[in-house]
């Protein structure tokens, strides 16, 4: 049989054989093209911008100038040299990478958000190790000017708070332009950044510093969001801010027991839900919570770290994010945030990522017909009709 077919190989003309394996080469090349690049674009084409409150009556100009456009992402654990092995390291970043250039360049936010644990071994890095990463990651996540970036710390980014040290904090702080109780201001609208590793309340170095800073933060806020008639002495010489209601962004959750109530395809597997939440380790622990709420009164709060969704409301009004892992490495549906934002109101819709499963399913479809058309070809498969006329000769023979 194998020399049979051997030799039907060679009686082909060279002209057929070459034109079969140009088709080969383009049935390929359109696979990988289709689920390598333009799989993203077709997936993230189907986002839209969520609408605010008068938002649909707005003219474009008028959104343009009263909307901020935002993304948030989180935990993209872009991976080391100490575990990361370099084919997975190439296969997820350059998946990351692909979803955010075609996001940016489909949907042209205003901001982006990344909210913590940018890297995966950033707590263990070298120097030069560490400027690898950022190399790799500033490579990743390049945006055009109309695009402002910004990046939050995460424990894996300074490590938890045992291995946190002022080199680390000084050193990503250095790259990103982050500092636990920043104020950022965008058209109005007031977000504090948050280095919740920060949050332990132990009185350590970096702990009594960023507490600090968020302390007199929320004074500034307090004032500004006051009553011109309202006479306090306390405010009669702060500087005055934007009246909105801040945003919160920070790493770990506010503390919440599990993600029992969550809900969603994004949310954590069934028999993860009802795992307790461990405080300082997980989320933030009870105290460190109530004291950003009554600091801050925030209208909303944007978080990271369990790499899973979750909606949760605290105070009965206060609703708080999670945003689920941006890498695949975590989950298989990976997703951002939209965020429509003014200074009054916002909108958020989730955009998912492209299911890795269905990548890998159309990459074994295409296989499988692969294998049958290079069979059939060199006539080892044999048609079905080819096949009965020959049974039919043989019975009429004997």
């Amino acid at each position: 049989m194998l020399s049979s077919s051997s030799t039907a190989v060679k009686n082909l003309p060279l002209k057929r054989r070459l034109c079969f394996l140009l088709k080969l080469v383009c049935f390929v090349s359109s696979v990988l093209i289709f689920c390598e690049f333009l799989v993203y674009y077709v997936v993230i084409l189907q986002c839209r911008w969520p609408n605010v409150k008068g938002g649909a009556h707005m003219t474009e100009k008028e959104t343009s100038s009263s909307v901020l456009k935002a993304i948030i992402l989180a935990d993209t654990h872009l991976l080391g040299e100490i575990k990361g092995h370099w084919l997975d390291k190439l296969r997820r970043e350059w998946q990351m990478e692909r979803s955010f250039q075609t996001a940016l360049w489909l949907l042209q936010p205003d901001i982006v958000f990344i909210l913590g644990d940018v890297f995966d071994e950033g707590k263990w890095s070298s120097p030069q190790a560490w400027a690898d990463d950022v190399r790799r990651f500033q490579k990743m996540f390049r945006h055009s000017a109309f695009t402002e970036l910004v990046v939050i710390a995460g424990n894996h980014d300074i490590g938890f708070h045992y291995e946190m040290t002022t080199y680390k904090v000084n050193r990503f702080e250095k790259v990103f332009n982050f500092t636990s109780g920043k104020l950022i201001t965008r058209k109005g609208i007031n977000f504090v950044l948050v280095n919740s590793v920060a949050m332990e309340g132990d009185g350590c170095a970096v702990c009594r510093t960023s507490e600090a800073k968020l302390m007199a933060l929320s004074h500034k806020l307090n004032c500004s969001q006051q009553k011109p008639n309202h006479s306090n002495k306390r405010c009669s010489d702060v500087e005055k801010l934007p009246a909105s209601e801040p945003i919160l962004l920070q790493h770990y959750p506010l503390y919440r027991k599990s993600d029992a109530e969550c809900t969603g395809e994004d949310s954590a597997a069934p028999e993860e839900k009802n795992i307790p939440f461990k405080e300082k380790y997980d989320v933030l622990s009870q105290e460190a919570s109530q004291k950003l709420l009554w600091w801050f009164q925030p209208r909303l709060i944007l978080s990271g770290h369990t790499h899973s969704a979750c909606e949760v409301l605290h105070a009965g009004k206060i609703p708080e994010i999670s945003v689920p892992s941006f890498s695949w490495r975590n989950r298989n549906n990976p997703s951002f945030i939209m965020g429509s934002i003014t200074p009054t109101d916002f909108s958020l819709q989730k955009c998912f990522l492209p299911f890795e499963s269905r990548v890998f399913t159309i990459y074994c479809a295409a296989g499988a017909l692969l294998v049958i058309l290079v069979l059939a070809h060199v006539q080892l498969l044999t048609p079905p009709f080819y096949f009965a006329q020959r049974l039919i000769s043989k019975h009429k023979a004997v």
